[in-house]
């Protein structure tokens, strides 16, 4: 069953002058998905996400949402995204239910006391909803963000750098908050952020940028597991264990650091077949495993 493309992006091109920030960009997004859009800082992220929201326009190209092509006056389309672009702003002297309930007004909806308070519980901050805003922490705040762009109950959400500023604590709980708002309300989510390890955990698609252009797009698990892998083995016989290798794998790069890890690369299968060859050889395995992560692999793909 073909899934339903809800963000398609054609040849984008945004030029500042002389400058070609987004070079042709190509990308979809599919309902249901947690999309992760990667890139180091000047890439090209945020304009081409200002794109998706009509904020600017493209010199080149369209972005089609649910469809429809993006523009300011597109209102029917626009009005099924939430975006949290940067920090959110609110009232301090006020307390979290009060901003909301103002902001509603301002965007001309007419909500209930119970559908503003949901939309608090919806980012557990239901307990926090007559405190001022002034004594939440950075991650409330992010969290009361959120809570604004669910007010209108948009089907996609795109979220600009989300864990920015926030401590351990607080990005593990905007990563628990977008996979249950993905899970639990059915939303899909753009999520742009430069904290990998998280995008690794929570995305099932992902877009990498780099200088404009696109490196890679596709799912998470293809891209970052595929049949070759990157492996880390330690033994209590280095020298011996490197030599073994060399003489089956003559073809291998095999390089080692000051903590005696041996670093090579091999066929995933290959994995048990090496693990038995040194145990048969009676060299003790202290580890072996997988140095996969998104993090290895973005920065090989934009080095």
């Amino acid at each position: 069953m073909t899934s339903e493309v809800i963000v398609d992006a054609r040849s984008l091109v945004k030029r500042f002058g002389q400058f070609t920030a987004v070079d042709h960009v190509n990308f979809s997004v599919q309902r249901g998905d947690i999309y992760g859009f990667l890139g180091p800082n000047g890439s090209g992220k945020s304009t081409t996400i200002r794109m998706m929201l009509g904020l600017i326009r493209q010199n080149e190209g369209e972005i089609r949402l649910f469809g429809e092509p993006v523009s300011r006056s597109n209102y029917g389309v626009l009005s099924k995204v939430g975006a949290l672009i940067e920090r959110p702003d609110f009232y301090n002297y006020l307390s979290a239910y009060k901003n909301l309930e103002l902001l509603a007004r301002y965007s001309g909806l007419k909500l209930s006391e119970k559908q503003i308070t949901e939309k608090l519980d919806w980012v557990g901050l239901a307990g926090r909803a007559q405190s001022k805003v002034r004594t939440f922490s950075q991650g409330m705040k992010q969290r009361l963000g959120i809570a604004q762009t669910l007010l209108h109950n948009p089907e996609l959400i795109i979220l600009d750098e989300p864990v920015n500023g926030l401590d351990p604590q607080g990005i593990k709980d905007m990563r628990n908050l977008i996979v249950q708002l993905n899970r639990d309300q059915g939303k899909t989510l753009i999520v742009s952020s430069h904290i990998l390890r998280e995008m690794e955990l929570i995305s099932n698609r992902m877009l990498v940028i780099n200088k404009g252009k696109v490196v890679v797009e596709g799912e998470v698990k293809k891209l970052l597991y595929s049949s070759t892998v990157k492996l880390v083995l330690m033994t209590n016989q280095t020298e011996n264990t490197i030599n073994l290798l060399k003489t089956h794998f003559p073809d291998k790069a095999i390089t080692t650091n000051i903590l005696n890890e041996i670093h090579f690369e091999a066929q995933a299968e290959q994995v048990p077949e090496i693990n038995e060859l040194l145990v048969k050889q009676g060299i003790k395995v202290r580890q072996l495993q997988p140095l996969n992560s998104l993090e290895d692999y973005f920065l090989h793909i934009t080095e």
